[in-house]
C-alpha cells in the first residue's frame, strides 16, 4: 500500500468516526438511548445501535462531501450485511427491540449536516 493511499484511508476513517460520533450525539439529543457504537459481530459491523421506547434502530452512518453522495454510498451488499448483522445482533441481545426493529441511514456532509433516513430499507421476504 502507497503512502497516499495509507493517508487517505486514515483521513476516511477519521471522518467516519466524527460522523458516527456526531450522529450518536443527535439520537441523543432526540431521545435516543445509544445501546452500542462499531459492534462488531461475525456478520459485521453496526455503526449504531440505539432504542427509544422498545424501539431498536441499527443505523449506519455514511459520510460524503454531499448528503447526496452519502445517501447513494450504501450498496445493497452492504444493506444485505447489515441485515444479517442485525440478525446476529438480535440473536445475543433478544429482549432489545420490543415494540420492532428498523435500519436507518444517517448521512453527513464536509459540512457536518446530517440527514436521518429512517427505515431506510428492510429484509426481503
Amino acid at each position: 500500500m502507497t503512502i497516499i493511499r495509507q493517508a487517505r484511508g486514515t483521513s476516511a476513517q477519521r471522518l467516519g468516526i466524527a460522523a458516527e460520533s456526531a450522529a450518536c450525539a443527535a439520537l441523543a439529543q432526540d431521545g435516543w438511548t445509544i445501546r452500542a457504537r462499531r459492534l462488531q459481530t461475525g456478520a459485521g459491523e453496526i455503526d449504531i445501535v440505539a432504542e427509544k421506547d422498545g424501539l431498536l434502530a441499527i443505523i449506519e452512518v455514511k459520510s460524503r462531501k454531499t448528503l447526496a453522495d452519502a445517501a447513494y454510498a450504501l450498496s445493497a451488499r452492504q444493506r444485505a450485511r447489515l441485515i444479517a448483522a442485525g440478525e446476529a445482533l438480535l440473536a445475543l441481545q433478544p429482549d432489545w427491540g420490543h415494540a420492532g426493529v428498523r435500519f436507518d441511514v444517517i448521512v453527513v456532509d464536509r459540512q457536518g449536516k446530517l440527514r436521518r433516513i429512517s427505515d431506510a430499507f428492510r429484509q426481503e421476504v
